[in-house]
């Protein structure tokens, strides 16, 4: 199946021999969500890892009186709920659909037994591994030394990506947990750029760049 061929562009496959890939391949199976739907949830039993074939996802944790925050949002072709693959413990975080979305899921017990057989291919997903942790140190970092308009822009950006103009894939309750702050005080930051003439909002989720390098500077400690 073509979304099985995703599979070869992920770090974890990529590195494995072609008869192995094509084993892994016909191991994984396709999982599709509805928007909101939770793939699954903070403390759950982890046997399994996933690639986004289509649409996106949020991962996010919750703290003990109930507060979600953001932790990242995942398009086609990331791959995320590998950390049991390692140490066998229940899943850290919460991941909900933000839209329609299709998953590639693969069991552990696949993943490990091509590892055992080729361990090179370790080192792909240890980058991985890294880069998260270097994301979350760069959240910490935000947190800090950015207010909340800093953060806002900043998030802004990404979600933009190279694009002026964009749907936002989340509600707004879900942009202030990836921002870390408020619902309120994400309000008052989106309104503040829209009335010094540097974003435009039409309706509940189309945004438009009007100032990307004000936005930018704005978005820096």
């Amino acid at each position: 199946m073509p979304e099985r061929r995703l599979l070869d562009s992920t770090e974890l496959v990529a590195g494995l021999p072609e008869n192995m890939r094509e084993g892994v391949q016909k191991r994984a199976t396709t999982r599709t969500f509805e928007r909101g739907d939770l793939v699954f949830g903070q403390g759950d039993p982890s046997h399994e890892l996933f690639v986004v074939v289509e649409g996106r996802i949020a991962i996010s944790t919750r703290s003990t009186d109930g507060r979600e925050s953001v932790v990242a949002v995942l398009e086609n072709g990331a791959l995320f709920g590998e950390l049991g693959l390692f140490d066998g413990g229940p899943r850290s975080a919460d991941v909900r659909a933000l839209t329609d979305t299709q998953l590639l899921a693969l069991d552990y017990d696949v993943v490990r037994a091509a590892l055992r057989e080729y361990p090179e291919a370790l080192w792909p997903i240890l980058r991985i591994l890294a880069q998260r942790l270097r994301a979350t140190d760069e959240a910490l970092a935000d947190a800090v030394f950015l207010d909340v308009p800093a953060r806002t822009a900043k998030r802004l950006l990404e979600l933009a990506g190279e694009s002026d103009q964009f749907t936002l894939p989340m509600t707004q309750e879900e942009l202030a947990g990836l921002v870390g702050a408020s619902r309120e005080r994400v309000n008052k930051a989106l309104a503040l750029f829209t009335r010094v003439g540097w974003l435009e909002i039409k309706g509940r989720n189309r945004y438009r760049i009007l100032d990307r390098a004000s936005l930018e500077d704005r978005s820096n400690p």
